[in-house]
């Protein structure tokens, strides 16, 4: 399943950068994170590993392993989902006007033959929302700031 999403925000790249990879904050805009946690000492760079506690419609369900295997800062990361949810996550940042183009991009599997597929065509619609939702949350925050 593929999901993506983007928004202009309102700062130059190396500012959204910054902003977004405030780990333990990305729950005031990632609306299925209830927490983040980084676990390995390196905060920054391929091989940083993080934690985040996800909801699923609403209800803390489950503890996914996320490890940075893409870094070229400012302008791009990916994340390869480490646990139950197979995948990669890849954030963008491309300069426009005047702002920032924020792209986030989901590429997931579930490791159950079939019914892992429908599960994920079902959310699919559901995860796309809390995308574009996240993604306003985001732009507001960094006008607020």
């Amino acid at each position: 399943m593929q999901v993506e999403a983007s928004v202009l925000l309102p700062a130059p790249p190396d500012r959204a950068w910054g902003f977004v990879l405030r780990w333990e904050e990305q729950p005031r805009w990632i609306r299925d994170a209830v927490w983040v946690r980084v676990v390995t000492p390196d905060r920054e760079g391929v091989g940083a590993r993080i934690q985040v506690l996800n909801r699923v419609l609403h209800v803390p369900l489950f503890t996914e392993q996320l490890e940075v295997t893409a870094w070229d800062p400012p302008r791009r990361l990916e994340m390869t989902h480490r646990g139950f949810v197979r995948g990669v996550g890849t954030w963008w940042f491309e300069p426009d006007a005047g702002g920032t183009r924020f792209t986030w991009s989901e590429e997931l599997s579930v490791p159950i033959p079939i019914l892992g597929e429908v599960a994920l065509w079902v959310y699919r619609p559901f995860m796309g929302r809390l995308m574009r939702s996240g993604l306003a949350n985001l732009q507001r925050l960094i006008e607020e700031t």
